[in-house]
């Protein structure tokens, strides 16, 4: 819990209150600081794992916590866009899509795990965090990046569903081995 990997997971969570308490807010000012926030969380998941391979301090508790992390993060960023609005309409499928593919995900590791098999993350899936944590990104300011940047939410949205459909791929990548561990 000491080592600086798993200081920035938790700081990844703490960081979540306060955005969704300024996404909430229809106001610039709380929009940049809900964007700050949200880069500092996105950053940490990329930093953690860094820092756990640069000092050689990879625990059992990062390992279980890092994945977990990531995905209340991005599910409660997800929720925040659908609850102010920025995702409406056919907008909420990809955003189904990608929360019912994290519980699964995380369903299939809780079965799976007493039965000693693991479920690694793939470097598609990697890839996939990446590019959803950069689409959620543009999006987090809603209209306000709008009026910086026209082109702000339209990036956000396309990233968004290349980000489904790698999570529909990637999805389906893990469940497809695991279906004959389920009796």
């Amino acid at each position: 819990m000491r080592h600086l990997p798993n200081i920035l997971t938790l700081g990844r969570l703490i960081v979540l209150p306060p955005i969704v308490g300024l996404m909430m807010l229809d106001a610039l000012w709380a929009s940049w600081i809900a964007l700050g926030l949200y880069i500092f969380g996105a950053l940490t998941d990329w930093l953690d794992g860094l820092a756990a391979r640069h000092f050689k301090v990879q625990s059992p508790f990062g390992t279980f916590l890092d994945p977990i992390a990531d995905k209340i993060f991005v599910m409660t960023v997800l929720l925040m866009l659908i609850a102010n609005g920025t995702l409406h309409g056919w907008w909420l499928i990809p955003a189904m899509l990608i929360l019912g593919r994290e519980f699964l995900i995380a369903g299939l590791r809780e079965y799976l795990g007493p039965l000693g098999i693991q479920v690694p993350v793939s470097r598609l899936g990697k890839w996939k965090t990446t590019i959803q944590m950069v689409a959620l990104g543009f999006l987090v300011m809603g209209a306000h990046g709008d009026r910086i940047w026209p082109y702000t939410t339209p990036v956000g949205l396309t990233g968004l569903l290349i980000a489904t459909a790698l999570t529909v791929w990637t999805g389906w990548q893990y469940l497809r081995p695991a279906l004959k561990h389920i009796s």
